[in-house]
């Protein structure tokens, strides 16, 4: 097929005569056929590579040959900011063929709420909650507003598929086909993954006929090899010294590991004379947008980032991308390198600051994982029976009653109710989250107890949170902070760090959450709470690889990896050079080409450097009680004995393994959003089940091991 004669003669003459293209980027040439076919697909490029061109196309072709009518293509984001960013270019080029495109989401006012359900665009743009949101609405009757839809577009498809969002958004689809009672192409956009077929296959969701494409040409040789540097600068002031002194001129986007980091970071570079922005989660939606805006605009300035900017959100045309520390996973560093090297000539890059040993160590672990050509796969979080119980109740409240035998008729998700779906409907019934009326279910006094608060709107959002507390500046909302901040004690006025400005608080209220403040000169504190993700297997195997000896530019028998590519560009500085000398000194007694070190000092408790990755080890450190210690702390390197343990003890337990998943605390179970529509056992082993990698456990436990006694 000639994907550019395929395609409509309006976009032809546009995309010559408006966009002066000469021609479509492989990857473009590649969907036309499959997606004017009907073929579910996957559409896979780098950031910048043209994937929504690639969908849009041939789907608009499509639109005006068959005579689609009202909203016939949903176009879901995981991040509001994108579908603003996005629309503006959607609706470009839908109007070259006389059609519209719009966006729907909690920003959105009722006004133009109102106005896309009276003059129904072609294309809306959302996101999978405001989507529940809108079929679970009193004021949106579904079935009219989606009873043309044909097509679903899933962009960043791997930033949903890897977490209870995705499952979310694959339930809330099986609804919305039976609600437009026709079966919905679906095509998913996204960056470099490990497993695109099996990422296919997991947003197909259940029982389809339909063909089913992976879009995916070969990348072709860059022109210039990316640059990549890795520093170690000691602290984060020193990182700002650097930023301050290196790349005057050019616009740097540095992305860092918390809200807190980024807070500190933009206050320490704006008292060094530095045009700085921010954007993070915590910050109000207008204030995000604001300093996004004024970034793009800017030349000489500096944006400091959490992974909000990480997914393509336009922010104009990059110089540097700066990493404090390092990302936990290949992913995210090919996605935050992908945002430079735009520009004929000029090659992509990334300057790792590492501000401590640890983040040296992960960062050259995860580019030794990179430069072998290894990328996580995508795999959706196991046994999602939260998102199981909050389907059910969102499906009440969409159709006002349910079948109590036939409510399954709604989903051929089997991973999603699996074996537990009537215990999860019992449970629900018999705490009084539904009412029985004969056959019937109606949503009960629990279910408006727990979320009934604004149209139950908590059961629309699937991520657990922190309660936090907005601040205000007058009327101006700055952004969010947690408790913590306003309950420790200070002396003298309490000045937050928000925005990278200092506020001072004049007003607490506890009552609606509110925070009042004023702007003062400085010394604000930045504080949240949360959790890292933790580290894979494969580049905690990555950094066991770097401290044995192998360079960190290449591949090593260290890591089993599919791919050899070598590419070049990594630089240490002599920092980052002595700094990796220190590590591999320091680490002598912990890594051994021979096998696993087992370290046993001649008193107190050892060590067994297992090199595992975070969810192994906690497998491994809830399945051996009888040698290592489940009071110590573990991470994703190693783990801490039993005092008196020898290695015969060690040996005898790895031969005698009774796998258990990892202890579930309570607090860790309250952070599992809907566990309370559980049935608390089947809650905990919802949470264990996440938290633990059997697999990779009992391959460790077959590994050889050295046992190295201490002096």
């Amino acid at each position: 097929m000639d994907a550019f004669a395929a395609l409509h003669p309006g976009i032809r003459h546009h995309l010559v005569n408006s966009l002066r293209w000469d021609g479509l980027r492989p990857t473009q040439e590649l969907a036309v056929e499959p997606i004017l076919a009907g073929d579910d697909a996957l559409v896979i490029a780098p950031t910048a590579g043209g994937k929504t061109e690639a969908a849009t196309f041939p789907l608009l072709t499509a639109m005006a040959e068959q005579h689609w009518q009202g909203v016939s293509v949903l176009y879901v984001c995981p991040l509001r900011a994108l579908l603003n960013n996005l629309q503006p270019r959607l609706h470009g080029y839908a109007q070259w063929l006389g059609r519209s495109a719009a966006v729907w989401h909690g920003d959105v006012g009722q006004s133009a709420r109102q106005r896309i359900l009276r003059e129904r665009p072609d294309i809306l743009l959302t996101t999978p909650e405001s989507l529940e949101a809108m079929l679970v609405s009193t004021k949106v009757d579904p079935r009219v507003l989606f009873s043309g839809l044909r097509v679903v577009v899933v962009d960043e498809v791997h930033a949903f598929a890897g977490d209870d969002r995705g499952w979310h958004l694959l339930a809330v689809l099986e609804r919305l086909t039976r609600t437009a009672g026709r079966d919905l192409q679906r095509i998913g956009l996204s960056a470099t993954v490990g497993n695109p077929e099996q990422l296919l296959s997991w947003l197909q969701g259940g029982a389809t006929s339909r063909a089913a494409t992976v879009v995916s040409p070969p990348a072709p040789e860059a022109a210039l090899p990316p640059e990549i540097t890795v520093d170690y600068v000691g602290s984060l002031d020193n990182a700002a010294r650097v930023i301050a002194a290196l790349h005057r001129g050019e616009k740097r986007l540095v992305f860092v590991d918390s809200r807190r980091r980024t807070e500190e970071l933009g206050a320490a570079l704006r008292e060094r004379g530095v045009t700085t922005f921010l954007s993070h989660s915590s910050l109000s939606a207008g204030e995000r947008r604001r300093s996004e805006e004024a970034f793009a605009e800017g030349r000489d300035c500096v944006i400091v980032a959490t992974s909000t900017l990480e997914l393509g959100i336009d922010v104009g045309d990059l110089d540097r991308v700066i990493q404090i520390g390092s990302p936990n996973t290949v992913a995210s560093f090919l996605q935050r390198l992908g945002r430079t090297g735009r520009r004929a000539g000029v090659a992509r890059n990334c300057l790792f600051l590492c501000v401590e040993d640890d983040q040296l160590l992960l960062a050259l672990g995860l580019l030794h994982c990179w430069a072998s050509g290894w990328v996580e796969p995508i795999t959706a979080p196991p046994a999602p029976r939260h998102i199981a119980a909050q389907q059910l109740l969102a499906l009440c409240l969409q159709e006002h009653r349910i079948g109590g035998a036939t409510w399954r008729q709604w989903w051929s998700l089997p991973d999603l109710f699996g074996a537990d779906g009537d215990a999860i409907m019992e449970f629900l019934c018999g705490e009084g989250y539904f009412e029985r009326d004969g056959e019937m279910l109606h949503i009960g006094p629990e279910a408006e107890r727990r979320f009934g608060r604004r149209y139950f709107s908590d059961l629309t959002a699937v991520f657990s949170a922190p309660p936090e507390f907005l601040v205000l500046a007058g009327r101006v909302e700055v952004g969010t902070v947690g408790t913590d901040l306003l309950v420790e004690k200070v002396a003298g006025p309490r000045v937050l760090l928000l925005g990278g400005r200092s506020w001072e608080v004049t007003h607490v209220d506890w009552q609606r959450r509110r925070c009042f403040v004023e702007q003062v000169g400085s010394g604000g504190k930045a504080k949240w709470s949360g959790l890292g993700g933790g580290v894979s297997f494969e580049v905690a195997r990555g950094m066991r690889s770097v401290l044995l000896g192998a360079d960190p530019r290449g591949a090593s028998p260290g890591v089993s990896l599919t791919k050899r590519a070598v590419p070049p560009g990594v630089t240490l500085t002599k920092r980052a050079a002595g700094a990796l000398s220190e590590l591999r000194s320091s680490y002598v007694d912990a890594v051994s080409p021979e096998g696993l070190v087992v370290a046993l000092p001649p008193e107190g408790s050892g060590r067994w450097w297992t090199w595992a990755g975070t969810k192994a080890n906690r497998t491994l450190q809830a399945s051996l009680p009888g040698v290592v210690d489940p009071k110590q702390p573990m991470d994703e390197r190693s783990l801490r004995l039993l005092p008196g343990i020898g290695p015969h003890e060690v040996s005898r337990a790895l031969s005698n393994v009774r796998w258990r998943d990892p202890e579930v605390t309570p607090a860790a179970l309250a952070g599992l959003k809907f566990s309370a529509a559980l049935p608390r056992e089947l809650a905990i082993r919802t949470l264990a089940e996440r938290l633990g990698d059997p697999a990779h456990a009992r391959s460790v436990c077959a590994e050889p091991r050295r046992v190295v006694r201490g002096d």
